[in-house]
């Protein structure tokens, strides 16, 4: 079947493209956003890859699959989006008030949360044999965050080898280099990544990760700071990527909340429950001196650890409310 489907495609048929690449379009979104940590970026160089497939048929041979063929299409796409600078303008937005002195400061990360909306109906596809990562890990902002930090060729392989278990020689191919560059690349990425506490986490959607996101909302609602500390664990951490201030501990965070998240009483929120990187999340909503709009304000991504939540992770880029279907008031 996929032979008659290549030979129709190769001779102008759309809709035999489209059969050979649509069951593919949705883990390739996923593996553009892993390599580039943005909804966005990952939206148009999926596009080129669809293209650059279209235009490369006479090249497929067969003897990979399609699937191996399109990850290296997109792979090569998204190292060319990195090398060339391609993403769009960037600059780390001002800040409406003074923020306090951050626990660190560190280079800006431009990330993007990834709604669980675009993982619904992809097909459930076993990565190779030689994955390292399940996928939901694979997937989190610890883990997205962490590869942002690689090399762009070392974060390729991470991913093309721990994520999707491809084997080394499939990935030198793709990336036209050698087995051996392949395990170096490897070693190196998987030394830069830290250690994940599997052992800590919940299932997605448990009942138990639900009743942390309910009372981490409602202290948030609320105006609640001492709500909200008492549900942070000792070293819980606050990032608001790509803003380069992160606070860690309760102190630091209550302080924070207080001043610049809460305006000192004068700014109240109203969170639309949603879900990205099959984390607990929701649309942020805010109305000033009791404005009776709400107006969009990002998103916020918790990770839940045990009954307690460890990381508070603010977007307050607007660009990505589209892809979680959130509206800009409410």
């Amino acid at each position: 079947m996929t032979d008659q489907l290549v030979s129709l495609a190769r001779a102008g048929d759309e809709e035999a493209f489209r059969a050979l690449v649509e069951p593919h379009r949705g883990e390739l979104h996923v593996h553009c956003y892993r390599m580039l940590g943005s909804v966005q970026d990952a939206e148009d160089v999926l596009q080129e890859t669809l293209v650059a497939a279209w235009r490369g048929l006479s090249g497929f041979e067969g003897r990979a699959g399609v699937r191996t063929w399109l990850y290296r299409i997109a792979t090569n796409r998204c190292l060319n989006w990195l090398r060339d600078g391609e993403r769009r303008p960037r600059t780390v937005p001002p800040t409406a008030v003074p923020f306090p002195e951050p626990t660190r400061s560190v280079e800006p990360i431009w990330l993007q949360p990834y709604p669980d909306r675009l993982l619904d109906g992809l097909p459930e596809a076993s990565p190779g044999p030689e994955a390292r990562y399940e996928v939901r890990e694979a997937i989190s902002l610890a883990f997205v965050t962490a590869t942002q930090s690689l090399p762009p060729r070392q974060r390729a392989v991470l991913v093309l080898r721990d994520v999707l278990g491809f084997r080394a020689a499939e990935v030198a191919g793709m990336l036209d280099t050698t087995e051996d560059a392949v395990a170096s690349a490897l070693k190196r990425a998987r030394t830069g990544l830290p250690e994940t506490d599997r052992d800590g986490m919940p299932l997605p959607g448990s009942a138990q990760e639900r009743a942390v996101a309910s009372r981490f909302a409602d202290a948030i609602e609320g105006g609640d700071v001492d709500a909200l500390v008492a549900l942070l664990t000792d070293d819980a951490w606050m990032t608001m990527p790509p803003a380069p201030m992160e606070y860690q501990g309760t102190a630091a965070i209550a302080n924070f909340m207080r001043t610049v998240g809460f305006r000192g009483g004068n700014r109240r929120y109203r969170l639309v429950p949603a879900a990205a990187n099959g984390q607990p999340c929701w649309g942020c909503y805010i109305s000033d001196h009791g404005d009776p709009v709400w107006r969009a304000h990002g998103v916020l991504v918790i990770t839940v650890a045990g009954d307690r939540v460890s990381m508070m992770t603010r977007f307050v880029d607007n660009g990505v409310l589209p892809f979680f279907g959130l509206p800009g008031t409410v």
